[in-house]
């Protein structure tokens, strides 16, 4: 069994339209074209020239992919026409028989990858990376963006669902432009969740734009059979509950909530249990894997679930300062502010618009910081 590479170029485009693309669109091979060379001109230097190639470099690749292959590809013979051995002859019929079965996909691909690189060349478009905490609402953004390119320009939200500690590294570390993480509705001082994120962000440095309000709660079997209706329930129950990897938000919002039950790990039977989504600790519950589980609303409705409510979040985006100016995070406030958004992000179970496409006061948001001056001491003798 032999091991198959595909390369690609880019470059630019001569003549009007699409036909003026010389030669079909296929895949193209660079031993291919040496014995296409070779059995058209019937000599290594003819070849050469035609390829506007050296003698030497095409000898060269010709001893190389020999020796790759293991097989003869050019019989050479004093006084005779260079010729393709069987094998050679083989490997082209081969590739000709591919080609041919293959262009409608090959014609697809090209097309697919020229829309893909459109991008780079067309100064309208905006591409903005994003890592975020897994969202269900943010997935609904990409592809709402995608929808309005024709009204709005390009905007292209590349995103990678990561753990909220994660998304926020990523931007610190200039991996992203954009990162998303949320946080309960009002973050008490001293909480986990400051212990968590105020070491990561630093006023004057991020901005905090708003995204969503939306809810958490227990996914649980159709009817919740075994009445969970708190977190002090799983304990009491002893149901088998299903968690969030160490470093997203929702496990920190969960550890957050069994200290306000006054609850530990140890009382929830399945704590160590973890799935990487909200869709798929669904999947666990739906299938009888697990009991219960936190996660979004839309999560557990579409699995045909329960949903018990328990919290009430705020989404975030934050990026750096720096950036906030550059076209594409203007482009992308210009899109959550707008009403056609905001009507659809209000559609999805358990979220609505807060605060959409609004950069915040991050002392407001996330209220861990202290601002006030010290009063000023009065005057000795005054």
């Amino acid at each position: 069994m032999h091991r198959l590479q595909f390369h690609y170029t880019l470059g630019r485009e001569h003549g009007a339209g699409r036909d003026a693309i010389s030669g079909p669109a296929l895949i193209r091979n660079p031993l291919i074209d040496l014995l296409q060379a070779v059995a058209a001109h019937g000599s290594i230097s003819a070849a050469a020239r035609g390829l506007g190639l050296s003698y030497r470099h095409v000898w060269g690749e010709l001893k190389r992919w020999e020796s790759e292959l293991g097989n003869e590809l050019i019989i050479w013979e004093k006084g005779q026409p260079a010729q393709l051995s069987e094998f050679g002859t083989k490997l082209m019929w081969s590739e000709r028989q591919a080609q041919a079965r293959l262009a409608p996909q090959i014609e697809a691909l090209r097309s697919d990858l020229e829309r893909a690189f459109a991008v780079a060349f067309d100064d309208s478009a905006h591409v903005l990376t994003f890592y975020a905490s897994h969202d269900t609402a943010l997935a609904t953004l990409r592809d709402y963006a995608r929808s309005q390119e024709a009204a709005r320009g390009p905007l292209h939200l590349d995103m990678r669902f990561t753990g909220s500690v994660d998304a926020i590294r990523a931007l610190n570390e200039g991996r992203c432009m954009m990162a998303g993480f949320h946080t309960q509705l009002q973050p008490g001082a001293h909480s986990l969740a400051e212990r968590t994120y105020k070491p990561l962000l630093q006023p004057g440095l991020h901005k905090i734009i708003g995204f969503a309000q939306r809810t958490q709660g227990l996914m649980v079997a159709p009817g919740n059979p075994q009445g969970l209706t708190s977190l002090q329930d799983l304990q009491r129950t002893g149901a088998r509950f299903v968690n969030r990897a160490l470093g997203t938000g929702t496990r920190v919002v969960l550890d957050e909530l069994l200290a306000q039950a006054r609850l530990t790990p140890a009382d929830i039977a399945g704590y160590e249990h973890t799935e990487p989504s909200h869709a798929a600790v669904a999947h666990a519950v739906a299938a009888g894997q697990a009991d219960a589980g936190l996660g979004i609303e839309v999560a557990a409705r579409a699995r045909g679930l329960g949903f018990v409510p328990l919290v009430q979040e705020r989404y975030h985006l934050v990026c750096l300062k720096s950036a906030l100016a550059q076209p594409g995070p203007q482009a992308l406030l210009q899109l959550l502010r707008s009403a056609s958004w905001q009507t659809q992000l209000n559609a999805i179970a358990g979220y609505r618009a807060a605060q959409s496409g609004e950069v915040l006061s991050m002392r407001e948001v996330l209220p861990w910081w202290d601002y006030r001056r010290p009063k000023a001491r009065p005057r000795a003798g005054g």
